[in-house]
């Protein structure tokens, strides 16, 4: 049996300096939610360009689902592939936007545009990027500070070691079946913990570039040519930054973090010693 519901939908174009925000309301929201909504989007689109560089599309669509009960001001969020790429997020009803720019699954839905649709072994490098990205870009527009982006680093690495615990195997192989396991802690925070080293192994060496910086330049100049989704989309991904880094970072670290059956062992030394906004 099928329950049909009524679903209004309200759509609005909202320009910005640099990528036009189209939004489409899935459901009843009021004016004064409608204004808070495109307050944070547009503060979200802003900041994530100023980390990463002007999106390549012209547009940028949003698909805003109303809730009215949930514990979090943004439940879920999903980045729907295509020409040009969306953005689903469902919104708490009743939220502020002072609220809703302290949440951190808009500047990931965003992050994950930087980067082709990546193959189901390789969604811990997906995940891990706009984790990594969500709060380096949170941390550049002042949402919290350099003690709190540490904090939640540490915290989310604590998660990931601990639910490795619970899903043993391939990092690969859990990544391919990382929802039925219930593994998105290891999953995500195993990539983050990858652009971790690779973000301390450029500092190590004095190279210019930090993850920021390579993915702004990845977008801008060769995202287009790795085909999305493709079973060497993660490779190809992976060789162009090391192209863009001048180094074998990137690769060195890919070839044993696919392989990994334990959790990364980072310390707290190696996070005080990030630099991301360098």
């Amino acid at each position: 049996m099928k329950l049909l519901m009524l679903i209004l939908s309200f759509n609005l174009i909202v320009s910005t300096q640099a990528t036009e925000i189209e939004i489409e309301y899935r459901g009843w929201i009021s004016s004064s939610d409608r204004q808070h909504v495109e307050t944070w989007l547009k503060r979200g689109v802003k900041a994530t360009e100023h980390s990463l560089g002007v999106l390549q599309q012209q547009t940028l669509p949003f698909i805003i689902e109303p809730v009215l009960f949930a514990s979090e001001p943004v439940p879920w969020g999903t980045v729907q592939r295509g020409k040009p790429d969306a953005i689903l997020v469902q919104i708490k009803r009743f939220t502020s936007s002072r609220v809703l720019i302290k949440d951190w699954t808009l500047y990931h839905e965003i992050a994950h545009l930087y980067h082709p649709l990546l193959d189901h072994s390789d969604f811990w490098l997906a995940e891990g990027l706009a984790t990594y990205l969500q709060n380096v870009i949170m941390l550049e527009d002042d949402i919290f500070n350099i003690e709190e982006f540490r904090t939640r680093l540490i915290s989310g690495l604590s998660r990931g070691a601990k639910n490795t615990r619970l899903n043993k195997g391939v990092l690969k192989t859990v990544s391919e079946q990382m929802w039925s396991l219930n593994a998105q802690q290891r999953v995500y925070w195993s990539g983050v913990a990858f652009f971790i080293e690779a973000e301390i192994a450029l500092q190590d060496m004095g190279n210019r570039n930090t993850i920021r910086t390579l993915i702004s330049s990845f977008q801008q100049c060769c995202k287009s040519t790795v085909i999305s989704g493709d079973s060497n989309s993660g490779r190809l991904f992976i060789a162009s930054l090391d192209k863009l880094s001048k180094t074998t970072i990137f690769s060195n670290l890919y070839a044993n973090y696919k392989q990994r059956k334990d959790f990364p062992d980072l310390n707290k030394a190696q996070i005080y010693s990030l630099q991301p906004l360098r």
